[in-house]
C-alpha cells in the first residue's frame, strides 16, 4: 500500500506539481471509529441475518416439497405430478422473488443501508474536503480502497486541456 502512495507521488512530482500538498485518509478506520456507524452496519446485520433466515426457511420448504414428491412421484398421475411440479416452481419463483426484494440492486438491504451509512458517509466526505481545503491538500488519498483519490481540487484538473490537445472543444 505504501508503496503505491509512493509510486502514485513520484509521478505527480515527476510531472511538475511539486509544489502541491498530498495526504491519505484511511476510510474505513475512520468509519470503525464513530460510534453511530457501528450502530447502524450492527442494524444492517441484524436485518440482513433475519431476512436470510426468512430465505433460507422458504428453501427448505421448497427442498421438503421436492423430496416429499420424487418418494411419491412413482404413484402420482400425471396430472397429479404436474400439479405437484407447478407447486414446486411457483415456490421457488416465490423465494428467488422475496430473495431479490430483500437482496436485490434495489432491495431493502440496499435502501436500509442508504438511509443509515450513506449521511456519514457525506459527512465525513464533507470533513475530508474542508480538511483539504483549510490544509490547502491538492489531492486526499483513501488508503482503504487501493489508494483512490477521495478529493481532488478541481482546478488541477486537466481533462478539457487534454480534450483541446486531442483536437475536441469542450
Amino acid at each position: 500500500m505504501k508503496r503505491v502512495l509512493f509510486f502514485i507521488l513520484t509521478i505527480f512530482t515527476c510531472v511538475g506539481i511539486k509544489a502541491q500538498k498530498f495526504a491519505f485518509v484511511d476510510t474505513d478506520y475512520i468509519l470503525n471509529n464513530i460510534p453511530s456507524y457501528k450502530s447502524a452496519q450492527e442494524q444492517l446485520d441484524k436485518l440482513s441475518e433475519n431476512w436470510q433466515k426468512e430465505v433460507e426457511a422458504l428453501y427448505a420448504e421448497i427442498d421438503k416439497m421436492y423430496k416429499s414428491y420424487i418418494s411419491e412421484k412413482v404413484l402420482l398421475t400425471e396430472e397429479m405430478k404436474k400439479k405437484r411440479e407447478e407447486e414446486i416452481m411457483k415456490k421457488e419463483k416465490e423465494a428467488k422473488e422475496l430473495q431479490k426484494k430483500y437482496f436485490g440492486q434495489d432491495g431493502a438491504l440496499f435502501k436500509k443501508r442508504d438511509e443509515l451509512i450513506k449521511p456519514i458517509q457525506d459527512e465525513v466526505y464533507k470533513a475530508i474536503k474542508e480538511l483539504a481545503i483549510e490544509g490547502g491538500y491538492a489531492v486526499i488519498f483513501d488508503s482503504s480502497s487501493g489508494a483512490s483519490m477521495i478529493y481532488t481540487d478541481s482546478k488541477y484538473d486537466k481533462s478539457d486541456a487534454v480534450l483541446q490537445k486531442l483536437g475536441y472543444k469542450n
